[in-house]
């Protein structure tokens, strides 16, 4: 096929390799470069050319006609994306770090950029579409999990590494519970809903019809909201829970009595999976007909994802990690409240300056965080409130 629309990926994990190899077999697209930080004869990749690879990003930026940044980092994202954006290409992510953390300074600045179907948000953002199509009105957004343990050990993490080829620190976000705190979040801002309490609600469930409560929490908030949820043996997928008044006139029908929850007080709309590369493809071609935006973090987001501290921490100490490590994990809160929570994206090799005790949301006045362009994005979306003083980064 003629005129392929070129695809340049940011990244070579996972996610990176998957769209990759979901490009080079498409009749439609082509990979023109993946952008790494890494020496290029150090990235053991045997599935995609050496010659793909490059660490200009000029180059990358010139020779593509998408840009495609799923780096998992908000701080490499947005430095990566300001560039991107400078040439008005658009922009698509499988990356909600970098959304709730940077996300929202581009959507105020009219960027092309949306987040991809595949992973629980994107899906969520999809199946949102197509329930309100249905006339359905959504109460909850709802991340099915099946297993979530605060505080992992080091050796228990390295393991499940090792044994899932993914990075440690994608490995301790997912079980700590920080990136659905993420994931959640940015679902709340995009969808323009709200969380039941911080951290939001977290129930453990025996069967997927007992979501009764979650309609009492979206009445009592008088918005939707966005949840998870633990249900072993749960599909792994998205489910949002909503209203049908015109379902609701044929209450013996089949078909709908089947999606009702156990005290028939809303629906529940199932996607049984989310298949992250593999669904790529369906946002780019979307994209290259100038379909709207799918999802990205609004422009004026209410929800944050702060640091919580899992241990005792002194002035000289650092944060390695935030977002996959063990030092803190993410929780999602209010920004009203918390207009001085430090993002746990943005957190890095970052000393502490205040002594912090376990279970404290970590505030700027805790930490030396270091400048870029991540920072910069985010304390752009704090305009919208009052913030009277953040003295280590204005």
């Amino acid at each position: 096929m003629d005129n392929k629309t070129k695809v340049g990926i940011v990244g070579t994990g996972f996610i990176a390799t998957g769209v990759a190899h979901m490009i080079m077999q498409s009749n439609d697209f082509e990979l023109s470069w993946m952008f790494t930080r890494r020496p290029i004869d150090s990235i053991d990749a045997p599935s995609i050319p050496k010659r793909q690879l490059t660490n200009s990003l000029n180059q990358f930026i010139d020779d593509s006609d998408i840009v495609f940044e799923c780096s998992g980092d908000a701080i490499h994202a947005a430095e990566v994306i300001f560039e991107v954006a400078k040439t008005q290409k658009k922009i698509v992510t499988i990356n909600s770090e970098f959304h709730v953390t940077a996300g929202s300074y581009f959507s105020r600045r009219g960027v092309y950029l949306t987040e991809a179907d595949g992973d629980q948000p994107g899906c969520l953002a999809r199946l949102d579409q197509e329930v309100r199509g249905m006339g359905f009105q959504p109460l909850a957004y709802v991340n099915l999990k099946g297993f979530l343990n605060p505080d992992p050990t080091f050796e228990e993490m390295t393991y499940w590494s090792e044994k899932q080829k993914l990075a440690l620190s994608q490995v301790v976000s997912f079980t700590d519970g920080t990136k659905l705190q993420i994931e959640q979040s940015f679902v709340a801002n995009g969808l323009g809903a709200t969380i039941a309490k911080e951290g939001m609600i977290g129930a453990t469930i025996s069967k997927l019809e007992d979501l009764d409560y979650l309609v009492d929490a979206a009445r009592e908030k008088n918005a939707p909201i966005s949840e998870y949820l633990l249900c072993p043996g749960s599909p792994p997928g998205v489910l949002i829970v909503a209203d049908n008044p015109i379902a609701d006139l044929c209450p013996g029908y089949l078909p709908f009595s089947r999606l009702r929850t156990t005290e028939d007080k809303a629906y529940i709309l199932l996607r049984p999976y989310h298949l992250v590369h593999l669904e790529s493809l369906n946002t780019l071609r979307r994209v290259v007909i100038d379909d709207a935006i799918l999802l990205n973090n609004s422009v004026s987001p209410r929800i944050t994802v702060g640091a919580v501290a899992k241990k005792s921490m002194n002035p000289g100490e650092q944060i390695k990690h935030g977002a996959g490590g063990f030092d803190v994990r993410g929780k999602a809160v209010e920004i009203r409240h918390h207009p001085d929570a430090v993002p746990v994206c943005l957190l890095r090799n970052t000393p502490v300056i205040r002594h912090v005790a376990p279970g404290q949301l970590i505030t700027f006045d805790d930490v030396d965080l270091a400048q870029n362009r991540a920072l910069e994005c985010y304390l752009d979306s704090l305009t919208d409130y009052s913030v009277t003083k953040i003295s280590n980064c204005i």
